[in-house]
């Protein structure tokens, strides 16, 4: 790395490239020889081999020493992509992640990220709020962000996904969270937005399905609390896993308690997940993700 170099790049001159291609011969050279021959600089690299699957997954961290735009960057990529069969992206380091967050009744992680993105802990931008019920709705006012009333029943339900599209649409949404949003959204809206939803579970699932799960954990002797956050798809509860978070608990925690540390548990697990996501940093490996934490 050279120093000098790392001085002079202002913010907007940094750019984090992400790619996955079959493993071969030849991926890293071609990449940063593609750089240096830009005149770029990598001030972090990350790269994994996937033995189980032949592919090949990288996260590069760059820097351009002279002007240039992010499209000029991607068209001058676009032949060693193609080469390579890369599925690829190159993005603005500084460029804040535009997501809508969701929330039914359970409002902890939702009051989480609003106050991880005001303090600038997240790199996002939130353009909206989305819920069924409005018992968030002076919440989410008061961090100055638009928060849609969406009722959902049996006979609205694709009514109020194509509300949810057009706002994800319209505000050039990259990320759907789902912040215990209680509600099975349907196989087309996972496929349109397929990569782009995370949600948040207690890992009881599916050992304590239905209401009251930490209430039927305690009635067991659970000893680990614990929460997962992961992609959606149509297979409920069962996308590619981010991260997950537990707690170990004693005899004498009460229902309540257990409660409270779940919702701790689901908010450290959520909120590092999608940092990952806006930070570029997550790949999809087919039903599992990679994850240059």
């Amino acid at each position: 790395m050279n120093e000098q170099s790392t001085r002079a790049a202002a913010p907007s001159d940094q750019y984090v490239l992400t790619l996955s291609c079959p493993d071969k011969k030849g991926i890293v050279h071609a990449v940063s020889s593609y750089l240096f021959m830009t005149g770029c600089n990598i001030e972090d690299s990350q790269q994994f081999g996937d033995h189980d699957t032949g592919l090949f997954f990288m996260r590069v961290h760059f820097s351009a020493e002279a002007p240039v735009t992010v499209d000029k960057l991607r068209a001058s990529f676009a032949a060693i992509g193609d080469s390579f069969q890369m599925d690829w992206q190159i993005n603005r380091a500084d460029e804040k992640m535009r997501i809508v967050l969701m929330v039914s009744k359970f409002g902890h992680c939702l009051n989480d990220l609003l106050f991880r993105a005001r303090i600038g802990a997240l790199p996002v931008e939130i353009a909206a709020v989305v819920s069924n019920h409005t018992e968030f709705a002076e919440l989410v006012e008061s961090y100055h962000v638009p928060f849609h009333h969406i009722p959902v029943t049996k006979e609205t339900k694709a009514q109020a996904e194509e509300r949810l599209l057009k706002i994800v649409r319209e505000r050039n949404v990259e990320l759907v969270v789902l912040a215990r949003y209680m509600q099975v959204l349907s196989d087309d809206l996972c496929k349109q937005l397929s990569g782009r939803i995370i949600n948040i579970h207690h890992s009881f699932l599916p050992s304590f399905k239905g209401a009251k799960p930490y209430h039927q954990a305690h009635a067991r002797g659970v000893k680990l609390i614990g929460a997962t956050a992961h992609y959606v798809t149509a297979d409920l509860d069962e996308g590619p896993i981010i991260e997950q978070e537990v707690e170990r608990v004693g005899h004498d925690v009460t229902p309540d308690q257990l409660v409270a540390i779940g919702r701790d548990v689901e908010c450290q697990a959520l909120a590092r997940a999608v940092k990952w996501h806006a930070e570029r940093r997550i790949l999809l490996n087919g039903r599992r993700t990679v994850v240059f934490a």
